[in-house]
Protein backbone atom coordinates (compact mmCIF):
# COMPACT_ATOMS: atom_id res chain seq x y z
CA UNK A 1 0.00 0.00 0.00
CA UNK A 2 1.09 3.49 -0.44
CA UNK A 3 0.70 6.10 1.31
CA UNK A 4 0.79 9.80 0.21
CA UNK A 5 0.19 13.46 1.22
CA UNK A 6 0.05 16.83 -0.99
CA UNK A 7 1.11 20.65 0.86
CA UNK A 8 0.57 22.84 -1.99
CA UNK A 9 1.94 21.78 -5.46
CA UNK A 10 4.36 19.10 -3.98
CA UNK A 11 3.23 15.37 -3.49
CA UNK A 12 5.10 13.37 -0.95
CA UNK A 13 5.14 9.51 -1.58
CA UNK A 14 5.72 6.95 1.19
CA UNK A 15 6.27 3.43 0.00
CA UNK A 16 5.15 1.69 3.03
CA UNK A 17 3.85 2.11 6.58
CA UNK A 18 7.48 1.61 8.25
CA UNK A 19 8.94 4.44 5.87
CA UNK A 20 5.61 6.75 6.43
CA UNK A 21 6.04 5.92 10.48
CA UNK A 22 9.80 7.18 9.99
CA UNK A 23 9.52 10.21 8.01
CA UNK A 24 6.75 11.22 10.84
CA UNK A 25 9.27 10.94 13.52
CA UNK A 26 10.36 14.13 15.24
CA UNK A 27 13.67 15.09 13.86
CA UNK A 28 16.42 12.63 15.82
CA UNK A 29 20.24 11.85 14.75
CA UNK A 30 19.81 7.98 15.04
CA UNK A 31 17.11 7.83 12.14
CA UNK A 32 19.71 10.89 10.08
CA UNK A 33 22.17 8.48 10.42
CA UNK A 34 19.99 5.77 9.21
CA UNK A 35 19.11 7.92 6.21
CA UNK A 36 15.36 6.84 7.61
CA UNK A 37 14.16 10.41 8.50
CA UNK A 38 12.39 13.09 6.58
CA UNK A 39 14.41 15.44 4.14
CA UNK A 40 12.50 18.38 5.08
CA UNK A 41 10.18 19.78 7.89
CA UNK A 42 7.94 20.16 4.86
CA UNK A 43 7.77 16.08 4.69
CA UNK A 44 7.97 15.39 8.05
CA UNK A 45 4.34 17.41 8.39
CA UNK A 46 3.54 15.81 5.48
CA UNK A 47 3.88 12.12 6.35
CA UNK A 48 2.41 13.37 9.54
CA UNK A 49 -0.78 14.14 7.99
CA UNK A 50 -0.56 10.86 6.11
CA UNK A 51 0.10 8.48 9.15
CA UNK A 52 -3.31 10.62 10.66
CA UNK A 53 -5.69 8.94 8.31
CA UNK A 54 -4.07 5.79 8.37
CA UNK A 55 -6.49 3.05 10.61
CA UNK A 56 -5.15 1.46 13.63
CA UNK A 57 -6.60 -1.95 11.89
CA UNK A 58 -3.75 -1.59 9.27
CA UNK A 59 -1.32 -1.87 11.95
CA UNK A 60 -2.58 -5.29 12.78
CA UNK A 61 -2.42 -6.75 8.88
CA UNK A 62 0.88 -5.32 7.98
CA UNK A 63 3.96 -6.25 10.08
CA UNK A 64 6.76 -3.44 9.73
CA UNK A 65 9.11 -6.87 10.76
CA UNK A 66 7.99 -10.11 8.92
CA UNK A 67 6.53 -12.43 11.12
CA UNK A 68 8.74 -15.42 10.04
CA UNK A 69 12.22 -14.37 10.65
CA UNK A 70 11.54 -12.15 14.21
CA UNK A 71 10.11 -13.67 17.48
CA UNK A 72 9.33 -10.05 18.87
CA UNK A 73 6.81 -9.66 15.47
CA UNK A 74 5.27 -12.82 16.42
CA UNK A 75 5.13 -12.02 20.46
CA UNK A 76 3.16 -8.45 19.07
CA UNK A 77 0.98 -10.44 17.13
CA UNK A 78 -0.05 -13.53 18.81
CA UNK A 79 -0.62 -12.07 22.38
CA UNK A 80 -3.33 -8.70 20.66
CA UNK A 81 -6.41 -8.73 22.32
CA UNK A 82 -9.28 -8.37 19.64
CA UNK A 83 -11.42 -8.08 22.38
CA UNK A 84 -9.58 -5.33 23.98
CA UNK A 85 -9.17 -3.74 20.75
CA UNK A 86 -12.46 -3.34 20.15
CA UNK A 87 -13.07 -0.48 21.41
CA UNK A 88 -11.20 1.66 19.57
CA UNK A 89 -10.97 -0.81 16.09
CA UNK A 90 -12.71 1.91 13.90
CA UNK A 91 -10.65 4.84 14.59
CA UNK A 92 -7.83 6.34 12.88
CA UNK A 93 -4.38 6.92 14.21
CA UNK A 94 -5.35 10.53 14.07
CA UNK A 95 -8.85 9.84 15.62
CA UNK A 96 -7.20 7.30 18.52
CA UNK A 97 -4.83 10.53 19.21
CA UNK A 98 -7.69 12.83 19.96
CA UNK A 99 -9.48 9.91 21.65
CA UNK A 100 -7.00 10.03 24.16
CA UNK A 101 -6.96 13.22 25.47
CA UNK A 102 -10.76 13.26 25.43
CA UNK A 103 -12.48 12.68 29.17
CA UNK A 104 -13.38 8.89 27.49
CA UNK A 105 -10.18 7.86 27.66
CA UNK A 106 -9.57 7.98 31.68
CA UNK A 107 -7.32 5.56 34.00
CA UNK A 108 -10.06 2.48 33.45
CA UNK A 109 -10.51 2.74 29.85
CA UNK A 110 -6.85 3.07 29.14
CA UNK A 111 -6.17 -0.02 31.65
CA UNK A 112 -9.10 -1.98 29.65
CA UNK A 113 -7.09 -1.14 26.25
CA UNK A 114 -3.58 -1.77 26.75
CA UNK A 115 -3.52 -5.36 25.44
CA UNK A 116 -5.16 -4.50 22.94
CA UNK A 117 -2.69 -2.04 21.72
CA UNK A 118 0.36 -2.90 19.17
CA UNK A 119 3.51 -1.09 20.15
CA UNK A 120 3.30 0.09 16.56
CA UNK A 121 0.07 1.79 17.23
CA UNK A 122 1.74 3.57 20.38
CA UNK A 123 4.56 4.89 18.68
CA UNK A 124 2.17 6.10 15.83
CA UNK A 125 0.08 7.92 17.68
CA UNK A 126 2.98 9.71 19.73
CA UNK A 127 3.99 10.92 16.39
CA UNK A 128 1.35 13.17 16.15
CA UNK A 129 1.44 14.26 19.84
CA UNK A 130 3.11 17.51 21.32
CA UNK A 131 4.86 16.76 24.47
CA UNK A 132 2.20 17.75 26.75
CA UNK A 133 0.09 15.51 24.92
CA UNK A 134 2.15 12.81 25.83
CA UNK A 135 2.63 13.95 29.65
CA UNK A 136 -1.58 14.27 30.14
CA UNK A 137 -2.17 10.84 28.66
CA UNK A 138 0.54 9.34 30.33
CA UNK A 139 -0.48 10.89 34.01
CA UNK A 140 -4.42 8.84 33.24
CA UNK A 141 -2.40 5.84 32.92
CA UNK A 142 -0.55 4.56 36.25
CA UNK A 143 0.62 1.37 36.42
CA UNK A 144 1.14 -0.26 39.79
CA UNK A 145 3.79 -3.28 40.56
CA UNK A 146 4.82 -4.94 43.76
CA UNK A 147 7.59 -7.44 44.59
CA UNK A 148 8.82 -6.23 48.18
CA UNK A 149 6.77 -2.97 48.62
CA UNK A 150 4.59 -1.29 45.95
CA UNK A 151 5.16 0.92 42.88
CA UNK A 152 3.63 3.24 40.61
CA UNK A 153 0.92 4.17 42.39
CA UNK A 154 -0.89 7.43 42.06
CA UNK A 155 1.42 10.59 43.58
CA UNK A 156 4.33 8.35 44.26
CA UNK A 157 7.96 8.41 43.13
CA UNK A 158 9.92 6.20 43.35
CA UNK A 159 14.02 5.99 43.37
CA UNK A 160 16.50 3.69 42.02
CA UNK A 161 19.47 3.84 44.41
CA UNK A 162 22.50 3.08 42.19
CA UNK A 163 25.73 3.12 44.36
CA UNK A 164 28.10 2.34 42.10
CA UNK A 165 32.09 1.59 42.22
CA UNK A 166 34.46 1.72 39.56
CA UNK A 167 36.27 -1.54 40.68
CA UNK A 168 33.24 -2.92 43.15
CA UNK A 169 34.69 -2.47 45.81
CA UNK A 170 32.12 -3.08 48.70
CA UNK A 171 33.05 -0.81 51.50
CA UNK A 172 32.72 2.24 48.52
CA UNK A 173 29.01 0.55 47.04
CA UNK A 174 27.97 0.44 50.97
CA UNK A 175 28.95 3.72 51.90
CA UNK A 176 27.15 5.05 49.07
CA UNK A 177 24.50 2.85 49.72
CA UNK A 178 24.22 4.47 53.21
CA UNK A 179 24.27 7.81 51.97
CA UNK A 180 21.47 7.11 49.54
CA UNK A 181 19.28 5.56 52.16
CA UNK A 182 19.61 8.91 54.68
CA UNK A 183 18.24 11.12 51.66
CA UNK A 184 15.30 8.78 51.81
CA UNK A 185 16.22 6.68 48.49
CA UNK A 186 16.08 3.43 47.14
CA UNK A 187 12.41 2.53 46.95
CA UNK A 188 12.32 1.27 43.75
CA UNK A 189 15.61 -0.78 43.94
CA UNK A 190 19.06 -0.69 45.36
CA UNK A 191 20.29 -1.52 42.07
CA UNK A 192 24.16 -1.72 40.97
CA UNK A 193 25.86 -1.88 37.77
CA UNK A 194 29.28 -4.40 38.82
CA UNK A 195 32.30 -3.00 37.16
CA UNK A 196 33.12 -6.64 36.69
CA UNK A 197 30.90 -10.14 35.34
CA UNK A 198 33.13 -12.36 38.09
CA UNK A 199 30.15 -14.49 39.07
CA UNK A 200 32.07 -14.39 42.65
CA UNK A 201 31.68 -10.68 42.64
CA UNK A 202 28.40 -10.31 41.41
CA UNK A 203 27.15 -12.39 44.30
CA UNK A 204 29.41 -10.66 46.82
CA UNK A 205 27.46 -7.77 46.25
CA UNK A 206 24.43 -9.61 46.23
CA UNK A 207 25.07 -11.14 49.99
CA UNK A 208 25.97 -7.75 51.01
CA UNK A 209 22.85 -6.00 49.96
CA UNK A 210 20.48 -8.53 51.40
CA UNK A 211 22.57 -8.73 54.79
CA UNK A 212 22.00 -5.13 55.19
CA UNK A 213 18.34 -5.08 53.83
CA UNK A 214 17.63 -8.12 56.70
CA UNK A 215 19.55 -6.91 59.41
CA UNK A 216 17.31 -3.28 59.23
CA UNK A 217 14.28 -4.96 57.60
CA UNK A 218 14.31 -2.73 54.51
CA UNK A 219 11.43 -2.86 52.34
CA UNK A 220 12.93 -2.95 48.80
CA UNK A 221 14.47 -5.02 46.45
CA UNK A 222 18.15 -5.65 45.30
CA UNK A 223 19.33 -6.35 41.63
CA UNK A 224 22.92 -6.64 40.50
CA UNK A 225 22.79 -5.48 36.71
CA UNK A 226 24.71 -8.54 35.11
CA UNK A 227 23.93 -10.43 31.87
CA UNK A 228 20.85 -12.80 32.49
CA UNK A 229 23.27 -15.99 32.19
CA UNK A 230 25.05 -14.41 35.13
CA UNK A 231 21.83 -14.26 37.25
CA UNK A 232 20.41 -17.80 36.40
CA UNK A 233 24.32 -19.05 37.33
CA UNK A 234 23.83 -17.25 40.70
CA UNK A 235 20.66 -18.41 41.63
CA UNK A 236 21.70 -21.73 41.05
CA UNK A 237 24.52 -21.09 43.48
CA UNK A 238 21.94 -19.77 46.19
CA UNK A 239 22.49 -16.67 45.92
CA UNK A 240 19.88 -13.92 47.08
CA UNK A 241 18.57 -12.78 43.88
CA UNK A 242 15.31 -10.32 44.21
CA UNK A 243 15.15 -9.06 40.39
CA UNK A 244 16.43 -10.23 37.18
CA UNK A 245 17.99 -7.75 34.88
CA UNK A 246 18.14 -7.47 31.44
CA UNK A 247 19.07 -4.72 28.46
CA UNK A 248 16.42 -5.55 26.00
CA UNK A 249 15.73 -3.99 22.42
CA UNK A 250 12.65 -4.66 19.83
CA UNK A 251 14.04 -7.14 17.31
CA UNK A 252 15.43 -11.03 17.28
CA UNK A 253 18.23 -9.73 15.90
CA UNK A 254 18.98 -7.32 18.29
CA UNK A 255 18.13 -8.80 21.40
CA UNK A 256 20.42 -11.88 19.84
CA UNK A 257 23.21 -8.75 20.09
CA UNK A 258 22.56 -8.65 23.71
CA UNK A 259 22.88 -12.55 23.94
CA UNK A 260 19.71 -13.23 24.65
CA UNK A 261 15.83 -14.67 23.65
CA UNK A 262 13.02 -14.68 24.69
CA UNK A 263 12.71 -18.12 25.92
CA UNK A 264 16.13 -17.37 27.84
CA UNK A 265 14.19 -14.38 29.66
CA UNK A 266 11.42 -16.83 30.55
CA UNK A 267 13.85 -19.48 32.09
CA UNK A 268 15.25 -16.81 34.08
CA UNK A 269 12.08 -15.30 35.14
CA UNK A 270 10.61 -19.00 36.59
CA UNK A 271 14.26 -19.29 38.26
CA UNK A 272 14.09 -16.09 40.13
CA UNK A 273 10.09 -16.94 41.06
CA UNK A 274 11.27 -20.39 42.99
CA UNK A 275 13.32 -19.00 45.04
CA UNK A 276 9.71 -16.89 46.51
CA UNK A 277 11.55 -13.87 48.02
CA UNK A 278 8.84 -11.55 46.86
CA UNK A 279 6.08 -10.79 49.80
CA UNK A 280 3.79 -8.18 48.52
CA UNK A 281 4.06 -9.33 45.13
CA UNK A 282 5.91 -11.58 42.45
CA UNK A 283 6.96 -8.52 39.56
CA UNK A 284 10.83 -9.45 39.79
CA UNK A 285 11.84 -8.73 36.02
CA UNK A 286 13.65 -5.45 35.53
CA UNK A 287 14.82 -4.34 31.70
CA UNK A 288 16.51 -1.72 30.57
CA UNK A 289 16.12 0.43 27.58
CA UNK A 290 17.09 3.29 24.93
CA UNK A 291 16.67 4.31 21.87
CA UNK A 292 19.20 3.54 18.95
CA UNK A 293 19.95 0.10 20.73
CA UNK A 294 18.19 -1.64 17.66
CA UNK A 295 20.22 0.71 14.91
CA UNK A 296 23.72 0.72 16.90
CA UNK A 297 23.43 -2.90 16.06
CA UNK A 298 22.15 -2.81 13.07
CA UNK A 299 19.35 -4.37 13.65
CA UNK A 300 15.97 -2.30 13.13
CA UNK A 301 15.35 -3.70 9.80
CA UNK A 302 14.67 -0.34 8.28
CA UNK A 303 12.42 0.45 11.10
CA UNK A 304 12.56 3.93 13.39
CA UNK A 305 14.48 3.98 16.27
CA UNK A 306 11.61 5.24 18.17
CA UNK A 307 9.38 2.28 17.07
CA UNK A 308 11.92 -0.16 17.73
CA UNK A 309 12.08 1.07 21.43
CA UNK A 310 8.44 0.48 21.76
CA UNK A 311 8.43 -2.74 20.11
CA UNK A 312 11.08 -3.58 23.48
CA UNK A 313 7.94 -2.52 25.76
CA UNK A 314 5.96 -5.73 24.54
CA UNK A 315 8.98 -7.78 24.87
CA UNK A 316 8.98 -6.50 28.91
CA UNK A 317 5.42 -6.65 29.13
CA UNK A 318 4.96 -10.38 28.31
CA UNK A 319 7.33 -10.90 31.84
CA UNK A 320 5.26 -8.60 34.26
CA UNK A 321 8.39 -7.25 35.08
CA UNK A 322 8.48 -4.47 38.59
CA UNK A 323 10.36 -1.89 36.16
CA UNK A 324 11.47 -0.84 33.03
CA UNK A 325 14.09 1.69 32.62
CA UNK A 326 13.96 3.80 29.41
CA UNK A 327 18.24 4.96 30.00
CA UNK A 328 17.18 8.11 27.78
CA UNK A 329 20.77 9.80 27.10
CA UNK A 330 23.05 7.12 27.31
CA UNK A 331 23.57 5.68 24.17
CA UNK A 332 24.87 9.14 22.72
CA UNK A 333 24.49 12.10 20.79
CA UNK A 334 24.41 9.56 17.64
CA UNK A 335 20.78 8.91 18.57
CA UNK A 336 19.99 11.91 20.78
CA UNK A 337 22.02 14.80 19.46
CA UNK A 338 20.80 17.49 21.96
CA UNK A 339 18.89 17.79 25.08
CA UNK A 340 15.55 18.56 22.84
CA UNK A 341 15.78 15.42 21.43
CA UNK A 342 16.46 13.73 24.85
CA UNK A 343 13.63 15.39 26.25
CA UNK A 344 10.97 14.23 23.39
CA UNK A 345 12.38 11.00 23.84
CA UNK A 346 12.24 10.22 27.40
CA UNK A 347 8.34 11.89 27.18
CA UNK A 348 7.86 9.42 24.22
CA UNK A 349 9.32 6.60 26.29
CA UNK A 350 6.59 7.34 28.97
CA UNK A 351 4.20 7.74 27.42
CA UNK A 352 4.33 4.37 24.85
CA UNK A 353 5.42 2.02 27.50
CA UNK A 354 2.21 3.44 30.25
CA UNK A 355 0.29 2.84 27.05
CA UNK A 356 0.87 -0.60 26.76
CA UNK A 357 0.49 -1.31 30.49
CA UNK A 358 4.73 -1.24 31.44
CA UNK A 359 5.89 0.09 34.41
CA UNK A 360 8.02 2.88 33.32
CA UNK A 361 10.81 4.78 34.86
CA UNK A 362 13.34 6.81 33.44
CA UNK A 363 17.22 7.17 33.58
CA UNK A 364 17.23 11.22 33.11
CA UNK A 365 20.60 11.13 31.96
CA UNK A 366 22.97 12.49 28.77
CA UNK A 367 27.18 11.63 28.47
CA UNK A 368 29.75 14.47 28.40
CA UNK A 369 29.90 14.64 24.42
CA UNK A 370 26.01 14.94 23.80
CA UNK A 371 24.89 18.82 23.35
CA UNK A 372 23.02 18.54 26.61
CA UNK A 373 23.58 19.73 30.02
CA UNK A 374 22.22 19.36 33.37
CA UNK A 375 19.59 21.84 32.82
CA UNK A 376 17.78 20.00 30.30
CA UNK A 377 17.84 16.92 32.90
CA UNK A 378 16.16 19.17 35.46
CA UNK A 379 13.26 20.28 32.80
CA UNK A 380 12.84 16.86 31.29
CA UNK A 381 12.99 15.42 35.43
CA UNK A 382 9.83 18.06 35.94
CA UNK A 383 8.19 16.77 33.03
CA UNK A 384 8.04 13.51 33.86
CA UNK A 385 7.14 14.02 37.42
CA UNK A 386 4.88 16.02 35.99
CA UNK A 387 3.69 13.25 33.72
CA UNK A 388 3.49 10.24 36.57
CA UNK A 389 6.98 8.56 36.02
CA UNK A 390 6.99 5.35 38.61
CA UNK A 391 10.89 6.32 39.38
CA UNK A 392 13.97 7.89 38.79
CA UNK A 393 17.59 7.43 39.02
CA UNK A 394 19.43 8.52 42.30
CA UNK A 395 23.24 8.56 42.05
CA UNK A 396 25.79 10.59 44.39
CA UNK A 397 25.81 14.11 42.96
CA UNK A 398 24.24 12.45 39.82
CA UNK A 399 27.95 11.67 38.52
CA UNK A 400 28.07 8.20 38.19
CA UNK A 401 31.75 7.49 38.88
CA UNK A 402 31.96 3.66 37.07
CA UNK A 403 29.79 4.44 34.06
CA UNK A 404 30.94 7.83 33.35
CA UNK A 405 28.05 9.63 32.75
CA UNK A 406 25.89 12.52 34.50
CA UNK A 407 22.73 11.37 35.81
CA UNK A 408 19.85 12.54 38.38
CA UNK A 409 20.91 12.94 42.31
CA UNK A 410 19.22 12.50 45.16
CA UNK A 411 18.65 15.86 45.81
CA UNK A 412 16.80 15.86 42.41
CA UNK A 413 14.60 13.07 43.72
CA UNK A 414 14.08 15.45 47.00
CA UNK A 415 13.41 18.70 44.64
CA UNK A 416 10.24 16.65 42.68
CA UNK A 417 8.48 15.33 45.26
CA UNK A 418 8.83 18.46 47.42
CA UNK A 419 7.65 20.36 44.11
CA UNK A 420 4.92 18.08 43.38
CA UNK A 421 3.81 16.67 46.53
CA UNK A 422 4.83 13.41 45.33
CA UNK A 423 5.63 10.54 48.33
CA UNK A 424 7.77 7.15 48.32
CA UNK A 425 6.50 3.75 48.19
CA UNK A 426 4.22 3.35 51.02
CA UNK A 427 5.76 0.43 52.38
CA UNK A 428 9.94 2.22 52.47
CA UNK A 429 7.64 5.32 53.73
CA UNK A 430 7.16 3.75 56.86
CA UNK A 431 10.57 2.24 57.09
CA UNK A 432 12.12 5.89 57.11
CA UNK A 433 9.43 7.26 59.66
CA UNK A 434 10.78 3.84 61.94
CA UNK A 435 14.66 4.71 60.97
CA UNK A 436 14.07 8.18 61.76
CA UNK A 437 14.66 9.35 58.34
CA UNK A 438 11.73 11.00 57.97
CA UNK A 439 8.96 12.53 59.37
CA UNK A 440 4.72 11.68 59.16
CA UNK A 441 4.84 13.62 56.09
CA UNK A 442 7.56 12.32 54.37
CA UNK A 443 10.55 15.47 54.69
CA UNK A 444 14.04 14.68 55.80
CA UNK A 445 14.97 14.55 59.70
CA UNK A 446 18.77 14.92 59.24
CA UNK A 447 21.44 12.67 59.69
CA UNK A 448 20.98 12.34 63.71
CA UNK A 449 23.95 10.10 65.01
CA UNK A 450 21.65 8.66 67.15
CA UNK A 451 19.17 7.24 64.09
CA UNK A 452 18.76 3.82 64.11
CA UNK A 453 20.32 2.88 60.53
CA UNK A 454 23.22 5.56 61.33
CA UNK A 455 23.50 3.97 65.13
CA UNK A 456 24.81 0.74 63.43
CA UNK A 457 26.41 0.96 59.81
CA UNK A 458 29.65 1.99 60.89
CA UNK A 459 29.89 -1.89 63.05
CA UNK A 460 28.26 -3.04 60.18
CA UNK A 461 30.69 -1.56 57.56
CA UNK A 462 33.35 -2.64 59.49
CA UNK A 463 35.23 1.31 59.49
CA UNK A 464 36.06 3.32 62.57
CA UNK A 465 32.87 6.57 63.20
Amino acid sequence: MNYTESIGARTYRFADLKTLLAKASPQRSGDQLAGLAAGSEEERVAARMALAAVPLKAFLSDALIPYESDEVTRLIVDDHDAAAFAAVSHLTVGDFRDWLLSGAADTEALARLAAGLTPEMAAAVSKLMRNQDLIAVAKKRPVVTRFRNTVGLPGRLAVRLQPNHPTDDVKGVAASMLDGLMYGSGDAMIGINPASDSLAAITKLLAMIDGFRERYRVPTQSCVLTHVTNTIAAIEKGAPVDLVFQSIAGTEKANASFGISLALLREAREAALSLKRGTVGNNLMYFETGQGSALSANAHHGVDQQTCEVRAYAVARKFEPFLVNTVVGFIGPEYLYDGKQIIRAGLEDHFCGKLLGVPMGCDICYTNHAEADQDDMDTLLTLLGAAGINFIMGIPGADDVMLNYQSTSFHDALYLRDLLGLRRAPEFEAWLETMEITDAKGALLGASPRAPLLAGAHEWMGIDA
